[in-house]
């Protein structure tokens, strides 16, 4: 049947045994390809019913879908005339793995970061009211989602407008890594609430046929919801509820959202998925599947940085009581989930709220203690004026564990963590320091925790390069290393560009120095490369402007110095997805471009 299905519009003619069909094929036909291609696999099986039902009751791109995050929606790139390209998902010139408008006109509003689906999708409602069309706006989002606040400011919004949005709360108890929270502590309330709506419907259809009993019924409704749960949060927010629902049970998920089609005022639908849906290995293990690898990926030996990252807090932890690690809401990712079980007290998960998660380790750190938060670049990001003003105008003992810094690959755009050194250098008080491999990562932390002011460690997705990296070692503020010693070139490397930089270095016989510290810069050591050598070249993992090379750049303007220097790092432009390799050698981050870098 899905050889039959390229639009929409496909399957608006079959009736429910074939959609049910349907369902079962697309569940199949993304467990072979994913396993191919890797991908995000327990939540796109958690969603194919709900996905058919909205795509055979709307109408895209006349009605907007706008999915959080978007790594769910992969069957509604299937029925949106991307099936036959399913097999290039997350590679290089293949389609994204999140929603993203430039891939089709299907995908209303482009994603990969939590929490914005509601804010989207009702921006996009309020322009249908003023542009007098009758289009649909729905916005999908998850229970994990649910805890960035970003969605409640956005609720809060929806509740005091007339627009015509419909919010589907797709809740499997379940984001990437556990479920933090009182949402998520509420939610498991409301999924046992089906005695809430059996009484509620029977009630209020019986109160409601009697005669002069239509108000007593409306205030009924409330008293129902006292008795048997607590107040919706919901609609005290302004917002109508339904559900919850069984989001598997496709005649359910269609006849409802038919219903609610005809509505027009903010409303929210709650449907209960199990991610993974399908297959055990998933139901079982839904954090494990949640993104996997291609099949074809070998696996290296040596432990990733956030693996290092995560045996430095174990280390450090067993006499520091006053060590408190944070993160919102990445535990796994962040290597942290044994630190998690060891140290259960000093370990807090927030939720997907990264502009908490900074502000409250700056709390913390005003009582004396040493928080750590361990944060994806990209994330980062969301927290950028809790950065500023919560900790470092008020010069606050608080480690940024800054993971997946600069290309992390298949996630594309969304993911690259390729601005953090251009958006961190300008702040005062911080310090900045990027390893080159698990030993050097290991003393910069051991650095930090000595440290009385702000600190960004920042490191790249991958391998640490190293097998052996526990130490009780740390390195000196503001120096870098002279790796290898040559003349007329000097290479300033930057983390995790020092091998290429060695292995450039070594062909042409040029001196390479392991920087380490982009705030603040060996400032003597580049004066003496620059007063010994004829050409300097630097290299990060970052885009170009105001990076760490400019940092360069502007000291050696400073001290009118005149030595050339040709920065190596991205472009102005967003990146792509692809390998790490790929990238690499697409924007010219490789060794061969150090070399043809010295013939410019």
């Amino acid at each position: 049947m899905l050889d039959s299905i390229n639009y929409p519009k496909d399957i608006k003619q079959l009736d429910l045994r074939q959609l049910q069909s349907l369902a079962d094929e697309i569940r199949a036909f993304l467990i072979e390809n994913i396993q191919k291609t890797g991908g995000h696999l327990a939540p796109n099986l958690g969603t194919i019913e709900m996905s058919i039902a909205m795509h055979y009751v709307f109408s895209t791109p006349k009605d907007s879908f706008v999915f959080d995050v978007g790594h769910q929606a992969y069957t509604h790139k299937i029925l949106t005339g991307r099936k036959d390209r399913i097999h290039t998902l997350r590679q290089k010139g293949g389609i994204s793995g999140f929603t993203k408008r430039a891939e089709s006109a299907h995908d209303s509003f482009g994603a990969g970061h939590s929490s914005t689906s509601i804010s989207a999708a009702l921006g996009i409602a309020i322009a249908n009211g003023i542009q007098c069309n009758h289009h649909k706006s729905i916005a999908v989002i998850g229970d994990g989602a649910l805890t960035g606040g970003m969605s409640f400011e956005a609720l809060n919004h929806a509740g005091d407008s007339n627009a015509d949005l419909l919010i589907i709360l797709n809740d499997n108890d379940m984001s990437i890594s556990k479920n933090v929270g009182a949402m998520s502590k509420y939610l498991t309330k409301l999924i046992s609430g089906k005695m809430y709506s059996t009484m509620k419907n029977k009630s209020l259809g019986f109160l409601q046929k009697m005669p002069r009993m239509h108000e007593f019924a409306k205030r009924s409704e409330e008293h129902l919801k006292g008795m048997v749960l607590p107040s919706t949060l919901f609609e005290e927010l302004g917002l109508d509820y339904y559900g919850p629902i069984d989001g598997h049970d496709l005649p359910t998920l269609i006849k409802t959202l038919q219903n609610l089609k005809t509505q027009s005022k903010p409303r929210l639908l709650h449907i209960i998925t199990k991610k993974g849906y399908g297959l055990d290995s998933a139901e079982n293990d839904p954090c494990k599947f949640h993104g996997i690898a291609p099949a074809a990926d070998g696996s290296s030996t040596l432990d990733s940085y956030s693996n290092v990252f995560g045996r430095w807090l174990i280390n450090t932890a067993v006499n520091n009581k006053d060590l408190i690690a944070i993160t919102p809401a990445m535990c796994t990712g962040s290597g942290m989930s044994e630190f998690e079980q060891k140290f259960p007290e000093q370990y807090f998960d927030v939720g997907i709220a990264e502009q908490h998660a900074v502000t409250f380790a700056g709390g913390l750190a005003t009582q004396g203690l040493k928080p750590i938060v361990a944060i994806y670049s990209t994330f980062l990001q969301r927290g950028y004026d809790q950065l500023i003003h919560d900790i470092a105008l008020q010069n606050l003992n608080v480690i940024f564990a800054i993971d997946r810094a600069g290309l992390v690959g298949a996630d594309g755009a969304t993911h690259a963590g390729c601005f953090d050194l251009s958006f961190l250098r300008c702040i005062p008080n911080l310090t900045i320091m990027a390893p080159s491999n698990g030993l050097e990562m290991y003393q910069m932390l051991n650095t930090a925790f000595n440290m009385q002011s702000p600190v960004c460690i920042r490191y790249p997705r991958g391998v640490a390069n190293v097998e052996k990296y526990e130490t009780q070692d740390t390195v000196e503020i503001g120096t870098a290393k002279v790796l290898l010693k040559g003349e007329k070139i000097a290479i300033f490397a930057f983390g995790n560009k020092v091998d290429i930089a060695l292995e450039a270095g070594a062909e042409l016989g040029a001196s390479v120095i392991d920087m380490r510290f982009v705030k603040p810069l060996d400032t003597q050591l580049i004066k003496e490369m620059a007063s010994t050598h004829q050409r300097l070249i630097s290299i990060e993992d970052n885009v170009i402007s105001g990076g760490a090379g400019s940092a360069i750049s502007e000291y050696l303007h400073q001290q009118k110095i005149t030595t050339p220097l040709h920065l190596l790092g991205l472009p102005d432009e967003f990146t792509e997805q692809g390998t790490q390799a790929e990238l690499y050698q697409q924007y010219g981050l490789t060794a061969k471009d150090i070399i043809n870098a010295t013939k410019i």
